[in-house]
């Protein structure tokens, strides 16, 4: 059985590319950092052509790609933010629901990513959506729960975005979203070898060209299974990889109070992080 694939990305990308009003920075920036950022986006685009020529079987009856479909929020984003050196690159796993597949950030919880990012753009649809998990865009109403603990601990111990991303920058190993026939989330990891090893050899490859240039001093992974996917990806990485607890509301111990947790697990590894607002 076919999987019900995202667009390809070519015609839907085009229509989206130009169409959001962030795709610029807010300060004019130098030549390197111009350079900068036009090469993450081109790490990007070929992560995504890379992963758009891959096949799933069931129990992946449905697969998105919001780099596709939400090219232009993408693309502020790392227009905007990705720009330079950073002390810190955090990885997440891949796109949340109510996340990135409706804004093409990760952890891209609408609000956080509309009035604390300050991005927006237009979003796309995939040929084919699950009836349970329409991609709506920024017109989404439900809220991305580990988004906006995720950035609103930012935003808490940061105050304006331009101060995180100063050091720090986001980016999530894999960009798929992958449903079953009932519309049930499954996860990367869950995938059989054979179909992982592609995927994973592609987004090894994006990930440490990203690191490569942002010659980060720390990459963080939010979660196990992105701080295992980064040790694998950055075989000859001189600074420290690392891991914080995801933010997920299923983990009980992310419940009790996740962003003290992090202050708390970033401080070990000596990432000095302001206190809250």
């Amino acid at each position: 059985m076919p999987v019900k694939r995202a667009p390809s990305g070519r015609g839907a990308s085009s229509k989206t590319a130009s169409a959001s009003r962030t795709n610029a920075p807010s300060k004019k920036a130098s030549d390197s950092d111009d350079a900068g950022a036009d090469a993450i986006v081109a790490i990007v685009r070929k992560l995504a052509r890379a992963v758009d020529r891959l096949s799933f079987a069931s129990p992946v009856e449905y697969v998105y790609d919001p780099l596709d479909y939400a090219r232009a929020p993408h693309e502020a984003y790392l227009r905007r933010y990705g720009r330079g050196k950073k002390t810190v690159v955090f990885v997440g796993m891949n796109p949340g629901p109510f996340g990135m597949t409706q804004t093409g950030v990760p952890f891209g919880d609408v609000a956080m990513v509309r009035d604390w990012l300050h991005l927006d753009g237009k979003v796309g649809r995939p040929d084919v959506e699950h009836p349970k998990r329409p991609v709506l865009g920024f017109a989404c109403t439900r809220s991305e729960v580990s988004g906006t603990r995720f950035w609103g601990w930012a935003r808490d111990r940061f105050g304006e975005p331009e101060r995180f991303f100063k050091r720090f920058f986001v980016a999530n190993y894999c960009p798929l979203v992958f449903m079953e026939a009932s519309g049930r989330n499954l996860t990367p990891d869950k995938l059989p070898a054979k179909e992982r090893a592609p995927l994973f050899s592609a987004c090894n490859d994006a990930l440490g060209k990203i690191v490569a240039l942002m010659n980060p001093d720390f990459v963080i992974g939010i979660g196990g299974f992105a701080t295992a996917r980064a040790r694998e990806a950055l075989p000859g990485f001189k600074g420290t990889i690392g891991t914080i607890l995801h933010p997920s509301p299923a983990s009980p111990k992310a419940n009790r109070g996740w962003a003290n947790l992090v202050d708390q697990e970033l401080a070990a590894y000596g990432i000095d992080i302001p206190r809250p607002r």
